[in-house]
């Protein structure tokens, strides 16, 4: 463990903890990622404008792979600061994970229409997740670089992919939400199966996947007030249906950005050229 621990050490640099939209001194850090975000979707719309399946394919392995290897640094990151004893509350499950998998199986599979579904999910719920971040980032920022960097990376590249599908691959119609309602729903089911077996059989740490574990408080905008207020199973269903109006408004600004490009000549006459 030696070696691990020597490597562990240079990768546990501190810098002083980045403040979102303050002076370019306390807040360049947040600015940078912003920027390097604007540049990275500009160039994922371009790379999928073609719309070839091979291509789209290829991005989403790739992507899934380079967050699986951030996510790898960071589980690795904390269980060292913790003298190597694992920290629960770290567990790769919250909602801002699940793009990742969703992205790998995505890319893998063979069956059309299970992709598509997947990408409609990424193209709503998935940019929502990452603009959330990217845009209010005060919870993700604490001293260590390295976790840092892999959250605004992770963050980054939510919105990163969630734009290029959205404008290249993403049904742009009202039932394009069904589907990604259904994962989502899906996903949250496994979250509570995951919060149940670690309340029963583990019942270490704080363990709060999707932040709808009854026994810890979310500290989630609108639903932390909402939650003390109703049933669990009522919060729980509060939760899906906000998370899905938060979708369904992303396809809908998806939507009318397409209508808005579609009526500009230069825009159509792009279009023609890339058909022939």
């Amino acid at each position: 463990m030696t070696w691990l621990n020597q490597l562990m050490s240079l990768l546990n640099g501190q810098m002083t903890r980045p403040i979102p939209y303050g002076s370019l001194a306390e807040s360049w850090f947040h600015y940078l990622a912003l920027i390097v975000s604007i540049v990275a979707t500009v160039l994922s719309v371009k790379y999928l404008r073609d719309g070839s399946i091979r291509r789209l394919k290829r991005f989403l392995v790739g992507y899934a792979v380079f967050l699986l290897t951030f996510e790898l640094y960071k589980q690795l990151i904390f269980s060292y600061q913790a003298g190597w004893g694992y920290q629960w509350y770290i567990f790769p499950f919250q909602f801002c994970s699940t793009p990742m998998y969703v992205a790998l199986i995505a890319g893998l599979t063979k069956r059309e229409k299970l992709r598509q579904t997947l990408i409609n999910f990424l193209g709503t719920y998935g940019l929502f997740g990452g603009l959330a971040a990217m845009v209010y980032p005060n919870d993700v920022f604490i001293t260590t670089i390295g976790i840092n960097i892999q959250t605004m990376v992770h963050h980054g590249t939510m919105m990163v992919c969630g734009i290029a599908l959205l404008w290249n691959h993403v049904k742009l119609t009202q039932r394009s939400i069904y589907g990604a309602v259904a994962v989502f729903s899906v996903l949250v089911t496994i979250a509570i199966a995951l919060n149940f077996i670690h309340n029963t059989w583990i019942a270490e740490g704080t363990f709060n996947m999707f932040f709808i574990n009854p026994k810890f408080n979310n500290h989630l905008p609108i639903l932390t007030q909402i939650e003390p207020l109703v049933p669990h199973f009522v919060f729980v269903g509060i939760y899906i249906v906000g998370f899905a109006l938060v979708a369904d408004l992303m396809l809908w600004i998806g939507i009318g950005l397409k209508r808005l490009t579609q009526k500009n000549p230069a825009y159509r006459l792009h279009l023609a050229k890339a058909s022939k």
